[in-house]
């Protein structure tokens, strides 16, 4: 079966919100939280072990699209290779276009190796009344190498010439096309020059005839995004595609020997956390733990949800709490197995057989989860590390400090 490349498709006809990959984690003290199974994902009827997971693939950066891809006569920065291209059509005197671009340049200083940036400008002329000379000014800036700079200083001196006539903005422009140290006559002659008001003519015309129904209108790898617009979950989408280029094809080869007892060391930036694994009890999960931590899945992520006496949780490398290694196994109950007391250690799912990557490690006892978790170990040494992590619950929408850092797990044979 084909691995799900995790979540994109959603915004192919633009739902709010990206569910896909999602793994459901204990909600709070006293409930535990079960979200739906995201869309479309397939089992067989017979749940084997473990099944890849069956779902639309996302859309890469060159994959089709309604809308032109990128070329020479558009201005674009960022990664040369990327893996998330975002294309945007904006208009300077637009405020939503202006929180945006606040938006992917943010993107494009945390991802400079991953993320590509297209800018398509689509002035609302008769409905702004300087759209047009904004967007001319950007294209006289180009006739000097100066795209960028005036994209910039559009955006970030919004407030300083939103309210200008047309006639005061224009002298804004010049003095700003000095201070960006540009041929500061040329740009005047460049600003209302036949070439450029044409071209920024030709732009609108484009977009008409595309049927672009406002802005900014926001293209993910070439498709329609109408989702939420912050850095927040932009950028829980940009780790989710980043994934995807690591998800599994096929689930993991049983190796596991349920007479060898494993242990299991997580070293954190706070101390090391050391495990004993339960393969005799939960072989298929153990299987699956040691086979991530042999492969670097675990390396250098962060404990993305921790509740204090309750539960810290980790196990997914985009930190969004949705991921997942492409594959689900299935839940194991073994009855000498309880949450009667601390350091139990247990896999998250979204229901029955829906275990990926991600675990949590319980702070106190919590019968709350009996009969839901497959527990696979227990702390052995480390609570006083894990009593030491940085409380952290990420709500959608809103921006949560990093957690801390799960640098490897290391796995030991006895």
């Amino acid at each position: 079966m084909r691995k799900s490349k995790l979540l994109l498709a959603s915004f192919l006809f633009l739902l709010p919100i990206l569910p896909a990959c999602t793994a459901s984690s204990p909600s709070s003290a006293t409930s535990i939280a079960t979200p739906s199974l995201p869309p479309n994902i397939i089992f067989p009827t017979e749940t084997p072990a473990c099944a890849t997971i069956v779902s639309e693939p996302t859309p890469g950066p060159d994959s089709p699209s309604l809308f032109p891809p990128e070329d020479e006569s558009d201005h674009a920065r960022g990664a040369e290779t990327p893996v998330v291209t975002i294309t945007v059509y904006s208009d300077y005197q637009d405020a939503r276009s202006q929180f945006f671009a606040e938006v992917t340049n943010r993107l494009l200083a945390e991802y400079p190796n991953d993320a590509r940036v297209v800018n398509r400008i689509f002035p609302l002329i008769g409905v702004l009344d300087k759209a047009a000379l904004s967007a001319q000014a950007a294209e006289a800036a180009a006739e000097q190498e100066k795209f960028w700079e005036m994209h910039d200083l559009l955006y970030a001196g919004h407030e300083n010439w939103i309210n200008l006539s047309a006639a005061d903005f224009e002298q804004w422009l010049t003095a700003q096309a000095s201070a960006l140290e540009m041929d500061a006559e040329q740009f005047k002659s460049d600003l209302k020059s036949e070439e450029v008001v044409a071209e920024v003519q030709q732009v609108v015309e484009d977009g008409q005839k595309i049927g672009i129904p406002g802005v900014p209108l926001i293209l993910i790898n070439g498709q329609i995004y109408g989702g939420p617009r912050d850095f927040a979950s932009l950028n829980d989408i940009v780790q989710l595609i980043r994934l995807g280029k690591r998800q599994f094809t096929s689930c993991p080869p049983l190796t596991v020997q349920t007479k060898t007892q494993y242990i299991a060391t997580l070293r954190t930036e706070k101390g090391d956390i050391v495990i004993q694994l339960f393969a005799d009890k939960s072989p298929i999960t153990v299987n699956s733990f040691i086979f991530l931590a042999r492969s670097g899945w675990y390396d250098d992520i962060t404990f993305h949800r921790v509740i204090p006496d309750l539960f810290a949780q980790s196990g997914d490398p985009s930190g969004t709490g949705k991921g997942n290694p492409g594959y689900y196994i299935i839940t194991e109950f073994d009855a000498s197995l309880k949450f009667n007391r601390p350091g139990m250690v247990a896999m998250v799912n979204s229901g029955p057989d829906t275990s990926g990557s991600q675990f949590f490690i319980t702070y106190a006892p919590a019968a709350q989860f009996d009969g839901q978790y497959t527990i696979f170990g227990q702390v052995l040494s480390g609570m006083e590390v894990l009593e030491s992590l940085t409380p952290r619950d990420a709500q959608p929408g809103t921006e949560t400090p990093a957690g801390d850092k799960l640098l490897s797990v290391t796995i030991e044979e006895k």
